[in-house]
């Protein structure tokens, strides 16, 4: 598979097989994703892998108490609040990994660094045979003091770019994509 050919296939899963990824697939991952570029090379990702159910199950009930508890506060949260209220739902749907990427400490470019490493991750997991999703509604979760010590993110640490991995059940269809949107196009 080349790289369009990654982009135009790969897609957010949110049905998993229960089925692990192997320890060596992760690892390949990981060196895929260190290739992406970084401001000024700093190379700032840090790496969290949990392939624990009970785990990842726990803090996908702390991230709905706490999303639910702000939903009204943030509109995008508020249109959620009946799933997020379904015991039955798991924010991380039922994935077996999550590879979340941090920093040791934020600086302005950490979040286009680490969501850089993130897209290099989707990319070689769909070349793969995996799928990928990033979830959002893990950050808020995954950067409580508790969870950080848990996780051994050290306190000036932060979690950005939580995506899961696994092996997905369907293949979602295409989602439409628009036409680029360009502000300017500026030649001489």
């Amino acid at each position: 598979m080349n790289v369009l050919e990654a982009l135009h296939t790969r897609r957010a899963v949110r049905d998993y097989q229960n089925r692990p990824v192997d320890a060596v697939t992760i690892d390949r991952l990981l060196h895929a994703a260190v290739l992406a570029p970084s401001a000024m090379n700093s190379q700032p990702w840090r790496f969290i892998v949990i392939q624990d159910a009970a785990r990842l199950k726990r803090y996908s009930d702390l991230a709905k108490a706490n999303l639910l508890a702000d939903a009204a506060q943030h509109a995008k949260t508020e249109h959620y609040r009946a799933l997020l209220g379904t015991p039955e739902f798991n924010i991380f749907y039922n994935a077996g990994t999550l590879v979340t990427i941090g920093v040791e400490t934020r600086g302005p470019f950490s979040e286009a660094d680490a969501w850089l490493a993130a897209g290099n991750l989707m990319l070689a997991a769909c070349e793969a045979g995996l799928g990928s999703c990033s979830i959002g509604f893990a950050l808020g979760v995954l950067n409580t003091p508790e969870v950080k010590q848990e996780l051994q993110i050290p306190p000036e640490g932060y979690a950005l770019a939580p995506i899961l991995l696994g092996y997905p059940t369907v293949q979602p269809p295409l989602v439409p994509r628009a036409e680029p949107r360009i502000w300017s196009w500026l030649r001489r």
